[in-house]
Order: structure tokens, then C-alpha cells, then sequence
């Protein structure tokens, strides 16, 4: 998609555009999430060093918590540890 090195705003249009959530452990999405209307929601690690692996089995435990997130219209930021 060639948004490796894209703006954070940039990365955020697109999520909005084709209604993506952002999955980062990046705090300004968390900022954005909150300056800016959603969509898109943010779904925001907070750990430390960790590897793609671990936050892929990080996400497949809290499934049902991400699934509620996506489907509740409210809520713009879920934070997982």
C-alpha cells in the first residue's frame, strides 16, 4: 500500500477510506482517535519490545473484547497490555 514511511494522517485517511482498524503501538493514533472523528478506531498495544508473534497471540486472546470494540459505535480507542 506504500504507507511504510506515511505521515500518520496519511495512514489514518486510508484506514478511513476503506474502514480499516488501525492496530498500532504508536500513542499519536491514540491522540488522533480522540482530535479526530471515527472511523477509523484505534486499537492501541501497549507493551514493550515485543515481536509481530506476540502481538498477533496478544489480539487472538482478547478476540471477543476486539469484536465488541469493532461493533460498538461509541467507543474510538481499545487498549490492550
Amino acid at each position: 500500500m506504500g504507507l511504510a514511511s506515511a505521515l500518520d494522517v496519511t495512514v489514518w485517511a486510508y484506514a478511513k477510506e476503506h474502514g480499516l482498524v488501525i492496530v498500532s503501538k504508536d500513542a499519536d493514533f491514540r491522540h488522533l482517535g480522540f482530535t479526530y472523528e471515527h472511523p477509523p478506531k484505534i486499537i492501541w498495544i501497549r507493551r514493550g519490545n515485543c515481536s509481530t508473534g506476540e502481538i498477533e497471540a496478544l489480539l487472538r486472546q482478547h478476540h471477543d473484547s476486539v469484536l465488541a470494540f469493532y461493533e460498538d459505535e461509541q467507543e474510538v480507542v481499545l487498549v490492550l497490555i
